[in-house]
């Protein structure tokens, strides 16, 4: 009897101390470097969408990112190179190469990623601010090519 008294109060022991220390999930760096600018071609580039959830694009005179994540429920949209769009598998809203929704549900375009130089000349992106379509011309949106 004895036994199985100090048994269940080191159990509720041991269980309360675990409790002061919890199990943490730590969550991967906001800020990445992705390459030199030189590395990407005109276009979308999709190889940063499996692992950081991004896609980057490249214009004749500017290159920014764009968070892949859609703005109706968080699903993440495929690039369609034949019908040059983004395009939900969720619900079906469409975006341009801009970022720009045009059909479905979505109710607002995509949302870019903060991108600046580093001092090696390599891009960092910076999921932890985001850019919403009206604030798409601010400085740290875009890098002039």
């Amino acid at each position: 009897t004895w036994l199985g008294v100090f048994g269940f109060l080191g159990a509720g022991g041991l269980a309360t101390l675990k409790f002061f220390f919890p199990r943490v999930l730590y969550e991967p760096k906001n800020e990445f470097k992705i390459g030199y600018p030189g590395d990407f071609s005109l276009g979308v580039d999709t190889k940063y969408q499996p692992s950081k959830r991004i896609w980057v694009v490249k214009e004749a005179a500017r290159l920014y990112v764009i968070l892949a994540k859609c703005t109706h429920l968080g699903c993440t949209p495929d690039w369609k190179e034949s019908e040059r769009k983004f395009k939900c598998p969720c619900h079906g809203s469409g975006f341009d190469m801009q970022g720009v929704n045009f059909e479905g549900p979505a109710p607002r375009p995509l949302e870019r990623v903060k991108v600046t130089l580093a001092p090696d000349g390599q891009i960092v992106a910076d999921k932890g601010t985001l850019y919403p379509r009206p604030k798409w011309t601010e400085a740290d949106s875009y890098i002039t090519l």
